[in-house]
């Protein structure tokens, strides 16, 4: 009789928390071997350059201390599109399709390491969800690449061959919020990304779509039958497009104002790129701005907030997620009406739910603090703006740079390879993965008081 995988041995006795993060860490050692093969690049990378290439696409960051396109052979490209591929689509995942094909039935710590995976609330029904999930990701994808080929076949001045691995490049990073791209260092795309407004469309929507999460792409694909969408995804889906347009507002104002990066571009075009920037800054991490690093400081202030705000919980990106600031906001807003209890569309949040969400919220300021401290003090040229907002879009998978990332040590590169790890897993997760189990307390303590405000 075949002994289930998931009770042999060691692994059997980690907590779960704790194989998600092993498991991330044995796909980034394999992911840096891949990279340091001679046909991976065009010249020989270092350690630490393809140590980083590899956290950073596997957490679907997008930061970097090379330009794929100019120092990675196309096999090596394509190893970064495997790796940032993994990375979106979640290590459980894959796991859980190997165990499928394998013909073996998915135990129950394993339902419970997806489960946690990818931030849902049960275990049951998850393979059904995954499997459908996965078939919509490959539509999406699938599409997105075929609109992004012909587009850019009559466009840019690339081969067919070329042209066709850029589009399903670009596809698979867009969706998985990662924001590498292939045109970064080439001299006949000194703007990197081309910025057209087509180009801008198809990359926003595999973005936008990428962010919404899996238990929301779950749900919309069972619409039609339920005739009801959950609680989680009306919020997701109010939540994102609210913070899409608003945040786009706010660019729009700062740039226009302050005299930025596009201040002399037409007025329609300052709209769209600044929305298409609101959308990339929730974790995609593509600039469309031409000179990303002079934009102005009101429009730092909103993409670093946008950021940390993230993405929706499951989904390709990262941040404290759009679900933790929901709880928070809604929590706050019924503290403010006198309400007992945090309530949305005639539903109660749970006391645990909020007591996480808070978690969250402290423990991502307390590293975001701590993070940007050690970037600071190690690195005098280093401005505090562009410490902060390097870390949160280390933390939030974003991408997004000021172009300070290359003027790291190799003791800030390791910084943010920390945030970009803690990011991608959840702050909960690590935490959890760290803590020593301790025994249920069966006392009840009288109650005390703290002054606050």
């Amino acid at each position: 009789m075949r002994t289930p995988v998931g009770r042999l041995g060691l692994w059997a006795m980690m907590p779960i928390p704790l194989r998600l993060v092993m498991g991330l860490i044995v796909l980034v050692v394999l992911g840096s071997a891949a990279l340091l093969l001679p046909f991976a690049a065009v010249r020989p990378l270092s350690l630490e350059e393809a140590l980083f290439t590899a956290v950073s696409a596997l957490t679907v960051t997008g930061l970097s201390i090379l330009a794929p396109g100019r120092d990675l052979t196309v096999l090596g490209q394509i190893v970064l599109a495997v790796l940032i591929q993994i990375g979106g689509v979640g290590f459980m995942v894959i796991a859980v399709i190997i165990l499928r094909l394998v013909g073996r039935q998915i135990m129950l710590d394993d339902r419970l390491a997806l489960r946690d995976s990818l931030g849902l609330l049960s275990a049951a029904e998850i393979v059904q969800l995954v499997r459908r999930a996965l078939i919509a990701i490959a539509i999406m994808e699938g599409s997105g690449a075929l609109a992004l080929w012909l587009h850019w076949r009559n466009t840019l001045p690339l081969s067919e061959e070329r042209v066709l691995l850029y589009a399903f490049f670009h596809a698979i990073s867009a969706f998985c919020n990662a924001g590498f791209d292939l045109f970064t260092g080439l001299p006949e795309f000194p703007e990197g990304v081309p910025n057209d407004g087509i180009t801008l469309f198809i990359l926003a929507a595999l973005i936008v779509l990428g962010g919404l999460g899996i238990p929301v792409i779950g749900d919309l694909l069972t619409w039609r039958w339920t005739h009801k969408l959950s609680l989680h995804t009306r919020v997701t889906l109010l939540l994102s497009a609210a913070l899409t347009f608003g945040g786009g507002g706010l660019i729009f104002l700062a740039e226009t104002l302050s005299r930025g990066a596009i201040s002399e571009a037409p007025w329609s075009a300052r709209l769209g790129l600044s929305i298409f920037q609101a959308i990339s800054a929730r974790t995609a991490g593509y600039s469309g701005f031409p000179n990303f690093d002079h934009i102005s400081a009101g429009a730092q202030l909103t993409l670093v907030s946008l950021m940390f705000i993230g993405a929706a919980p499951a989904s390709m990106g990262g941040g404290i997620t759009t679900g933790t600031f929901a709880v928070i906001a809604l929590a706050a807003w019924g503290y403010l009406r006198r309400l007992p209890e945090t309530q949305v569309a005639q539903r109660t949040i749970s006391h645990d739910t909020l007591r996480r969400a808070v978690a969250v919220l402290v423990v991502s300021l307390m590293l975001l603090t701590a993070a940007s401290y050690l970037l600071v003090i190690t690195h005098p040229m280093l401005r505090v703006d562009q410490a902060v907002f390097e870390v949160v879009s280390a933390f939030a998978t974003c991408g997004l740079s000021l172009g300070a990332t290359n003027a790291l040590t190799s003791f800030g590169h390791a910084v943010l390879m920390v945030v970009m790890f803690w990011g991608r897993l959840g702050p909960l997760t690590v935490v959890a993965a760290l803590a020593t189990p301790r025994r249920q307390r069966h006392l009840a303590f009288p109650e005390g008081h703290i002054l606050i405000g």
